[in-house]
């Protein structure tokens, strides 16, 4: 036992040295489409060939690569974040017990809606901005749950700048949790304030083939 536990561990440890070097790798290329292409074709090989993929097994033999919709430079912003109201919500674990979440701020995103910007606060930190969209649940829509932005922790994250107090938010980028492959993994989801209520037809979708 304490060495699956070893294997697994460093499993994990390799696939989140991978992402962390992915996201390195899309804020260094020439343009946001080749970024979203390298993005897609790097998260299509952990998802089929790492030993972390949350995809099923029953799943694997049916993968044709993640529904993700084409390029659209329409959905890339970058936003200050704003100051918001004090809150926070605690998130239950099978693995690290609760873990808090801190309102930060918030970011305006024009003709879409607000987004609660998040700080994971214990060990390590990390900013986290997750979001659920009008096609969430929907029949060739999106994850129910939502999707994820911004998780800095595990290393998704597009670029900010500190001294102007803003961050970039492409919508292109947002990806599906863990969960929404596997039951087995816990995730933190959408919380109220980040809800938005229109459609976000871009990024990763749910049950249907990319555009």
């Amino acid at each position: 036992m304490p060495l699956t536990k070893a294997r697994t561990a460093a499993e994990v440890v390799d696939w989140r040295r991978r992402v962390f070097a992915l996201y390195d790798a899309v804020r260094r290329a020439d343009s946001a489409e080749e970024a979203h292409e390298l993005w897609r074709i790097e998260r299509d090989d952990l998802m089929l060939h790492h030993a972390a993929t949350p995809l099923l097994t029953d799943d694997r033999p049916l993968f044709e690569g993640l529904p993700i919709a084409s390029y659209d430079p329409q959905w890339r912003f970058e936003l200050p974040i704003l100051p918001a109201d004090p809150g926070g919500f605690d998130f239950a674990t099978g693995t690290d017990g609760v873990v808090p979440f801190e309102r930060i701020g918030r970011v305006e995103v024009p003709d879409t809606g607000s987004l609660d910007v998040w700080r994971l606060t214990t060990y390590g930190g990390g900013i986290f901005i997750p979001m659920r969209d009008a096609l969430a649940g929907r029949p060739g829509g999106t994850y129910g749950g939502g999707r994820y932005l911004i998780d800095t922790i595990k290393g998704a994250e597009l670029g900010s700048d500190a001294e102007r107090g803003t961050i970039v938010l492409d919508f292109n980028f947002a990806y599906n949790p863990s969960c929404a492959y596997d039951p087995a993994w816990a995730c933190p989801l959408a919380q109220p304030g980040n809800v938005l209520p229109v459609a976000v037809p871009v990024g990763e979708m749910y049950g249907r083939a990319a555009d």
